[in-house]
């Protein structure tokens, strides 16, 4: 017999959606409460897309990363709530538990946009043109 309830059955619009993600790579923080609210835990991670439901990103080691955190974007002023979907090596998939707005999402994309560049010609060795 099945432990599942009737609430497993129930289809939810934030899990089944997809959205146009966007290739980018920003830094970030994944931000973990331990158990028993004994403190938190912070790790680096490097964002490779984001849509408006959920994020890819890449992290040094997936050990000891537990399956629900806060993903702190540089350059955004607060956190966003993640559920882990999937681990492949050290790259995290994950779905936002509370869908972020268009706007922020657009802040990210174009944020990456303005850095990406300058970082870009910088690696090459050239100077940005004003």
């Amino acid at each position: 017999m099945l432990r599942a309830t009737h609430l497993a059955k129930v289809k939810s619009e934030v899990y089944e959606r997809s959205w146009e993600r966007f290739y980018v790579q920003r830094p970030a923080r994944l931000v973990a409460v331990r158990p028993c609210l004994t403190g938190i835990s912070v790790r680096s991670a490097e964002i490779t897309d984001i849509s408006c439901g959920g994020a890819s990103f890449t992290v040094a080691t997936t050990v000891g990363l537990p399956t629900h955190y806060y993903l702190n974007i540089l350059g955004l002023a607060y956190r966003i709530a993640c559920a882990e979907t999937s681990r492949i090596g050290n790259r995290v998939h994950v779905r936002f538990i509370n869908l972020i707005e268009p706007d922020t999402l657009r802040r990210v994309v174009r944020a990456d946009f303005m850095i990406g560049n300058v970082e870009a010609l910088a690696a090459r060795g050239r100077r940005q043109s004003v």
